[in-house]
């Protein structure tokens, strides 16, 4: 089979481990329930490797992980990918430094996504830790994090995010009643904007809390 695919296989399995470690992390901090959330890291200029669907993340395995091409189409396998592939390989097939695109349900992500819909957005501002997101070097600025409706359509979806990704520069999305989406260059970049989003969510949230009625 090494022979006749068209990527690494010992790049795949490189990832692969790469994938299952950082994953396994995520989930133990509850960021992955009942088989929720995908993952994947680019491969080449032409594929990616992520999760299967529908597996434990906290479990996972190298069987768990699969390669599909940019299309979204499994490549040298039956396996099933998720039906958000489209949401990852829409980001490497446009932003050729963009290796790495983590998508998670934890429940500050999800409850934010709740109560920020109304609105289209999450504003974060002010906050040091603004500068973990690539570009910044400064706690003076403000991000605007979009909030998209949920939808099963993923081509409508994808092309929601195409049209924010042609007005400015993004490191991650919300979707309604969903999770987060976050990518970087490769997967600490792209775990250091998840786990900035996180953080800065559940300020926003416990903020909203202790000033309700003030």
């Amino acid at each position: 089979m090494s022979e006749t695919v068209p990527y690494d296989v010992h790049r795949l399995r490189e990832l692969s481990g790469e994938i299952i470690v950082n994953v396994r992390e995520l989930a133990a901090r509850g960021w992955t329930p009942a088989t929720s959330s995908n993952f994947s890291h680019r491969l080449d200029d032409r594929h990616a490797a992520i999760t299967v669907s529908g597996r434990d993340k906290g479990k996972l395995r190298e069987a768990d992980i699969m390669v599909v091409d940019f299309d979204g189409h499994a490549v040298g396998s039956d396996h099933r990918p998720s039906a958000e592939t489209l949401l990852h390989t829409q980001l490497y097939r446009r932003f050729a430094d963009v290796g790495c695109v983590l998508h998670t349900h934890s429940r500050a992500q999800t409850l934010a996504s709740r109560l920020f819909a109304g609105s289209g957005h999450v504003r974060l501002e002010g906050y040091e830790l603004l500068k973990a997101f690539r570009g910044n070097d400064t706690h003076e600025a403000a991000i605007e994090v979009p909030v998209l409706p949920n939808s099963q359509d993923m081509p409508t979806l994808a092309a929601q995010v195409d049209a924010l990704l042609d007005a400015g520069p993004m490191w991650g999305y919300l979707i309604d009643g969903h999770g987060l989406y976050a990518w970087g260059r490769d997967m600490a970049e792209a775990r250091r904007h998840l786990e900035a989003f996180e953080f800065l969510l559940d300020c926003e949230l416990e903020l909203r809390r202790l000033t309700r009625g003030h």
